[in-house]
């Protein structure tokens, strides 16, 4: 009796961890179905070791990659290199490209079918990217390095995302030279902001100083913080909040940021969203980071600017801009449409998803406000003929030996164009003047797209 009592326990234990062994991996089926599909032992979808099935195409149906016999791409020069890190390149080396990140979309895969069972030649990915756009952004750099993102805070559609240098399919060895050739800058790295990050520092001093109405500072073109020098280009005479930031008075910021403290700075810098990473369609972004805390006073005074150790990911800053346009809450940044059988027939849906509040909707409003008045102050409406566009510039200091980095971010307050905007110029030097041009030219064709 205690034998059969004790064979049967083992079978029972056996049979549970069958059970258990079963249920795991059916789970991990449904999860991870996709990779194990499109993984190159595949054969059947591979030809030469490249992913044969499927196209990728922008978002009014032209053809950014096709197989045939080998990838082809736009016999556009400026098309290409704009879309490259979007579209990928066929050894994957640029890691969050659509031919590797979307590569079990291309296939057709589905959990019940398998891959390519359906339809031989796989499925058509469709972008949310406009590659005429994207070429207009690349042209628009004008040789300089760096990225230009657009998107509609509203629906969360990636119009263009560019990231310079880029690479070349069609001229490999020229192009994977250069480095930082094979990176997504918009997805995958963080940059000293500059005065962008101002906005950040009004925000918290708007919502976490009961007197910030009576805010007034008077700026000599330096001041003394933590026995250290926090210097402006000049002097700016007595300011308030807005006056402070639309001349981007660091000694006006260095001084509020000590006074809100390094624990609101930091609370600040998570719940604008800066310091999340934002899920591309599954392609996770980087994460922006900050030290408020660790050089004191002086290292606290300089965060608040925008310099010190901050590091921001233009993607992050995008949504951030666009929940100020949208009342708080904006559109979580989206790069695939749908896909489709290859005769255009929709194989899947576009489905938005929305942040949490980033910002309050009074303080977006001011914000709004201020960021409106910069234009027209410093930047110049006429910069931006026809435009209702709300900015902020920022000149980064990341090497004593080299020109500043130029950013400029923000959004159209229009309601047919709900598009904000980020664009940074690597060694551009003043952002206004730099990355304000770019952000014109790319809006003004952006408008005449119809977006």
């Amino acid at each position: 009796m205690k034998k059969i009592t004790a064979r049967s326990f083992i079978c029972i234990l056996l049979a549970l961890v069958l059970l258990a062994g079963t249920c795991m991996f059916v789970v991990r089926f449904i999860r991870d179905g996709e990779q194990w599909a499109s993984y190159p032992a595949n054969r059947h979808l591979y030809t030469n070791g490249q992913l044969s099935s499927g196209r990728v195409l922008d978002a009014n149906g032209d053809v950014l990659a096709a197989y045939s016999g080998g990838w082809q791409y736009s016999d556009d020069d400026s098309v290409r290199l704009g879309t490259i890190h979007a579209v990928g390149d066929p050894d994957g080396k640029i890691g969050t490209g659509a031919l590797t990140e979307f590569a079990s979309k291309l296939t057709g895969y589905n959990v019940f079918t398998g891959s390519g069972s359906s339809i031989s030649n796989g499925r058509d990915l469709h972008l949310t990217l406009d590659s005429e756009l994207c070429a207009k952004a690349y042209d628009a750099l004008d040789g300089h390095d760096g990225v230009v993102g657009i998107y509609n805070y509203k629906t969360g559609k990636i119009i263009c995302m560019v990231s310079a240098p880029a690479y070349d399919p069609e001229n490999p060895d020229s192009s994977s030279k250069k480095s930082g050739a094979y990176i997504n800058k918009f997805i995958s790295s963080k940059f000293t902001p500059g005065s962008t990050f101002k906005l950040i520092t009004t925000t918290a001093a708007l919502e976490k100083k009961s007197d910030i109405s009576s805010f007034r500072f008077k700026c000599t073109g330096e001041t003394k913080i933590g026995g250290y020098r926090v210097t402006c280009p000049e002097a700016h005479g007595t300011v308030d909040l807005e006056e402070a930031l639309n001349k981007s008075c660091n000694c006006a910021f260095g001084t509020l940021a000590v006074d809100l403290g390094a624990g609101v700075m930091k609370g600040y810098s998570e719940m604008t969203g800066l310091t999340s990473s934002y899920s591309i369609n599954g392609i996770n972004t980087e994460k922006s980071t900050f030290d408020f805390s660790s050089d004191g006073e002086e290292g606290l005074a300089w965060s608040g600017i925008g310099q010190g150790k901050d590091l921001v990911n233009p993607c992050a800053m995008l949504v951030f801009c666009g929940a100020i346009a949208n009342g708080g809450r904006a559109a979580e940044p989206q790069i695939i449409d749908h896909t489709s059988f290859i005769d255009g027939i929709s194989t899947s849906i576009y489905i938005q998803h929305n942040t949490d509040e980033l910002i309050n909707p009074d303080t977006a409003s001011t914000l709004t406000k201020y960021m409106k008045a910069d234009v027209e102050e410093n930047y110049g409406q006429d910069n931006f003929p026809g435009l209702n566009i709300c900015a902020k510039s920022g000149t980064a200091q990341v090497n004593t030996s080299k020109a500043s980095n130029g950013w400029f971010v923000g959004f159209l307050n229009d309601s047919d164009h709900p598009l904000a905007f980020v664009c940074l110029v690597e060694q551009g030097g003043a952002g206004a003047k730099s990355a304000g041009r770019v952000v014109n030219t790319v809006l003004q064709k952006a408008i005449d797209l119809g977006y």
